[in-house]
């Protein structure tokens, strides 16, 4: 039996040819960057007392990066604090609440067994109100002076800059004596990276898009002296093609443990 003389077999035969092809793998050209990056300025004004981190030191998420002179605002937090814990007046007008009901009491007694007339009865009741809205008055000025306390040593952690992620400093552009004002946007004092977990961006070709989706395993393939092959994942896939080049981008993502992958560095991703 020919093939050529049966279509149903040469078709059959294409196919055959065709699932024992292996299909060509997707590549594209890519560049790492870090996961995250993290301009630090202070978010008041102040003079830098300390930077005790320098260019290309890791630091850990909480880390202390910046240190503002910060004496007059300890001054007003101790102050605060004293008064918040201030028990004297307190105390006092406990001590006086107690011996106007007492007083009270024992008039009102009296006064039944006709002893002492209703005006010191009155008196002393009215001594007790009197006590009763001066103790009020303590505890809301106690009250007052806690919520003063916690105003005190929040502004004084404002002096005091922490790292807001784990990362390395990337950047350090000002130092101990200078002026850092939160208002100028254009010079922070540190920068931090997270290279930890890298970014890999491409750009594939429009016919290209319905073969990447979220969640796709790849291979990223840095350029030399780096090498090697890691495993990423896709994380973003473009909906939106930019007409002018008929491409599309892609965001993989690369778990870099050791920082064995420098950000920055060129790449080639397979797409499995």
């Amino acid at each position: 039996m020919s093939a050529a003389r049966f279509p149903e077999a040469r078709l059959l035969a294409a196919c055959a040819i065709l699932l024992a092809t292996p299909a060509l793998a997707l590549e594209a050209d890519c560049v790492t960057e870090p996961s995250r990056t993290v301009e630090v300025r202070a978010a008041v004004e102040g003079l830098i007392a300390a930077i005790p981190v320098d260019r290309g030191d890791t630091v850990k998420s909480g880390q202390v990066l910046v240190q503002l002179e910060a004496g007059r605002e300890q001054a007003s937090a101790d102050l605060a604090q004293f008064r918040a814990t201030m028990q004297g007046a307190l105390r006092s007008a406990e001590s006086r609440l107690a011996y106007a009901e007492l007083k009270a009491s024992r008039s009102s007694q009296m006064h039944e067994e006709r002893f002492v007339s209703a005006e010191n009865r009155d008196e002393a009741q009215t001594e007790k109100k009197l006590a009763e809205a001066q103790l009020l008055e303590v505890q809301d000025n106690q009250r007052v002076a806690e919520l003063e306390n916690r105003r005190a040593q929040a502004e004084l952690r404002l002096r005091t800059v922490r790292s807001p992620i784990n990362g390395v400093v990337v950047e350090r552009s000002m130092n101990p004596g200078e002026l850092a004002d939160n208002r100028d946007a254009r010079r922070p004092i540190l920068k931090l990276a997270n290279v930890s977990v890298l970014h890999v961006e491409a750009l594939l070709p429009l016919d290209a898009h319905r073969q990447v989706r979220k969640g796709q395993s790849a291979i990223v393939i840095p350029e030399n002296p780096i090498g090697g092959r890691h495993p990423a994942t896709v994380k973003v896939v473009d909906p939106v093609i930019d007409a002018a080049s008929g491409t599309f981008g892609v965001r993989l993502e690369l778990p870099n443990p050791g920082q064995a992958i420098p950000a920055g560095v060129k790449c080639r991703v397979v797409f499995q």
